[in-house]
């Protein structure tokens, strides 16, 4: 999870001598390599030791923390500061007489107060990028921060050596233009990727500040950091549920489509559990608190989140790599661009002005921000799309994956089924109708607590069967029940009770109950008064979600797989009915991670979908492991992704999202590797023959503009549906 100095929970810290922040932010700390959620660089490692050191003495009242350099809003302040300053220092440059044949009028010590103004812009607007940058050689990762450094450290000192020794050329104007285009740029693309990125605020977000507590015959409102578990807490209508519980009063429909990403209300009504941060209806409720704090639903969501942002793709370790040899390329072509300068001949070449100025716009042309934001923007909007659609990331890796899956593979009970049984088919004899087979079945099982009389209540109900009260019910001991119907002695049992009542199967009826039972089907008989009067057949009921989530796929292109430890006629009859491409029976749980195997030795990208707990092995070994059922459960760890509404039509979603989120990051590497290829032999001055030359200050834009290219690009990701 992610970490400010003024959160007094660091437990995640303590068990290592290392923790995570950003050059430019050292109050944002994280116990995992990620990317800032402020600026979006990526952050590097200190030893806790250290940062304690830095941190000691620093406000931990959030109001107060404000260190310069550490907020979006101080690059803005430190900006119109150094645009202030920059505009004498440009009236006193050969700017003006260059462009307007006019000259500021000189005077004594003038060039010593131009030194004066240019070092305050460059100890206060350059000091953020200076400490950055010094972070970062301490990490041992030279980035963005070390090249600008670089820059503005070379234009400075040269400078002022020109000052102090007499010489008449400076580079004090492109100093302080360049420090302010980069303050201002930087703001920009802070702005940008603040937009971009919140998925952990944005959650944050959907728990109320207050709670209000019923304790003893006293309501009161009180903060949530206050609530305890088992508190009595009121939710008025509209408002939001503050911690997981039961609901104990009252009924309602709650809004969970942020949490869930099901825009459905769902209706809830007393014993049912509410999840934190669900929006009330028009019901009042009474809940009493479960789970607080770290235990909530949405604080495990938060805990995926920050793993999955804090996770890296393949695509990103590419681009922190290319990140990483652009910094180098940056500084050895500086070099060789200002000896090679220095070297040439006229008109431009011997002037130490001029290969400053080439050094000073390859060093800031070439910052990798772009392409160190190219990745992890995309990826960070990508779990964020994935949260509010109801699929919790845990590992990005899982999400690139799933757009090479060309095989699915469903366990079936619970994930295709419902895991539970039904009514399948009624079959009613000559004479007969099947409600009243239904309401003869359903009216003696009203009494009995046995999962297949519950299905046959429950059929009966979706009907609108009245159910006739029924006397002297008992339990027959060959498998069945009994009881008085109107009259009649009722009996509801499988085919050895018909054997005891002497009742025999007319043949078109067996036959029937015959290719039921070769399905996997459990087929039951009515008897009243020894007159048979039908059958029932129940099954594991295949759920209608499973059918469109299949559909789905095969549109996709992927094929479907299944795996069950049920019999081959079950295996073969549910296949026939989704249109399974291929299915394993009998299978034990033990052995599905053979079956993964299996078709991963076929050359295919297997996705395996279960529960995540009996499955947790096949799911480990699959390319993309899918938990289905997760329910409140967010910490299954054997899966890459996690789906909250337990609903399998999600599934053609997360390969939908891969392929956009891999598409984006392809799009962004494009736009930020493209712009320093063509950059770079530019401002090392390679067109200077032809009177095209890139001053620092244009480059600054530049750069900066390529920046806010790549996020808006990352952006443009939000619109898309899924």
């Amino acid at each position: 999870m992610l970490l400010k100095t003024n959160d007094h929970n660091h437990n995640s810290h303590q068990d290592s001598g290392m923790i995570y922040t950003c050059p430019m932010h050292p109050e944002i700390r994280q116990d995992k390599p990620g990317m800032c959620p402020e600026c979006g660089m990526n952050l590097v490692p200190v030893k806790k030791n250290d940062m304690e050191h830095y941190m000691r003495g620093k406000s931990l009242d959030a109001s107060q923390d404000k260190h310069a350099g550490h907020k979006t809003e101080s690059f803005l302040r430190k900006f119109w500061i150094v645009l202030a300053l920059t505009i004498p220092i440009l009236i006193y440059s050969e700017l003006p007489e260059k462009v307007f044949t006019w000259s500021a009028p000189k005077f004594p010590g003038s060039d010593f107060l131009i030194l004066a103004l240019a070092s305050i812009v460059f100890f206060y607007g350059g000091s953020i990028f200076l400490t950055s940058a010094w972070r970062e050689l301490k990490a041992r990762l030279p980035g963005m921060m070390t090249l600008i450094a670089l820059a503005i450290c070379a234009a400075y000192f040269f400078s002022v050596f020109s000052v102090l020794s007499g010489r008449e050329h400076t580079l004090f104007w492109e100093l302080s233009t360049l420090i302010a285009v980069m303050l201002l740029g930087h703001w920009i693309e802070m702005r940008a990727v603040r937009g971009a990125q919140g998925a952990l605020k944005e959650l944050a977000k959907l728990l109320p500040d207050t709670a209000e507590v019923i304790r003893g015959n006293i309501t009161q409102v009180i903060p949530l950091n206050e609530l305890k578990s088992e508190d009595l807490v009121l939710v008025k209508p509209g408002g939001k549920v503050p911690a997981d519980g039961q609901i104990i009063e009252g009924h309602s429909e709650l809004n969970e489509s942020i949490i869930t990403g099901e825009s459905k209300p769902v209706s809830k009504k007393v014993d049912d559990e509410v999840i934190a941060g669900s929006i009330n209806g028009d019901g009042a409720l009474t809940i009493k608190v479960t789970k607080i704090g770290e235990e909530t639903f949405l604080a495990g969501v938060m805990r995926l989140v920050a793993d999955a942002q804090a996770s890296k793709s393949r695509l990103q370790m590419l681009s922190d790599k290319a990140a990483f040899y652009l910094t180098l390329l940056a500084v050895i072509s500086g070099g060789i661009t200002f000896v090679a300068w220095l070297l040439a001949g006229p008109p431009n070449g011997g002037d130490i002005v001029f290969a400053t100025e080439r050094l000073v716009a390859v060093l800031v042309i070439t910052c990798p921000h772009a392409l160190g934001l190219a990745i992890p923007l995309v990826a960070s909007i990508s779990t964020t799309m994935a949260a509010r659609n109801g699929l919790l990331i845990r590992k990005r890796l899982s999400l690139e994956a799933a757009r090479r899956i060309n095989i699915v593979l469903f366990d079936k009970t619970g994930t295709l089924t419902r895991g539970e049984f039904g009514v399948d088919t009624i079959i009613a004899n000559i004479g007969k109708t099947e409600n009243q087979v239904l309401e003869l079945a359903a009216s003696i099982n009203s009494h009995s607590e046995h999962p297949l009389a519950k299905a046959i209540v429950e059929e009966a109900q979706k009907r609108n069967i009245l159910l006739t009260g029924v006397k002297n019910f008992e339990r027959i001991a060959s498998g069945g029940v009994k009881g008085l119907f109107g009259g009649l002695e009722v009996s509801v049992g499988n085919d050895r009770l018909l054997g005891e009542l002497g009742v025999v199967l007319p043949s078109e009826l067996k036959s029937r109950a015959e290719i039921l039972s070769r399905q996997g089907k459990t087929v039951i008989y009515v008897v009243a008064d020894k007159e048979l009067i039908g059958g029932i057949a129940l099954a594991d009921i295949i759920r209608e979600e499973s059918r469109e989530a299949i559909k789905s796929l095969k549109e996709l292109g992927v094929k479907i797989a299944m795996v069950t430890g049920d019999s081959e006629d079950v295996a073969k009859w549910v296949s026939r009915e989704l249109g399974v491409d291929e299915y394993f029976a009998k299978v034990l749980p033990h052995e599905k991670s053979e079956k993964v195997k299996f078709l991963q030795a076929k050359g295919d990208k297997v996705a395996m979908v279960g529960d995540g707990v009996n499955d947790a092995p096949a799911l480990e070994q699959a390319d993309l492991g899918i938990a289905i059922g997760a329910g409140t459960n967010v910490a299954i760890e054997s899966a890459g992704i996690i789906l909250v509404k337990s609903d399998p039509r999600d599934i053609p979603k997360i390969i939908r999202l891969s392929k956009l989120t891999y598409n984006k990051m392809i799009q962004n590497l494009f736009w930020a590797t493209i712009y320093n290829i063509i950059a770079l032999p530019i401002a090392a001055g390679i067109l200077a023959f032809k009177g095209i030359i890139l001053q620092p200050a244009v480059a600054a834009v530049f750069m900066s503009l390529s920046t806010v290219i790549v996020a808006f690009n990352a952006l443009l990701l939000r619109r898309q549906k899924i």
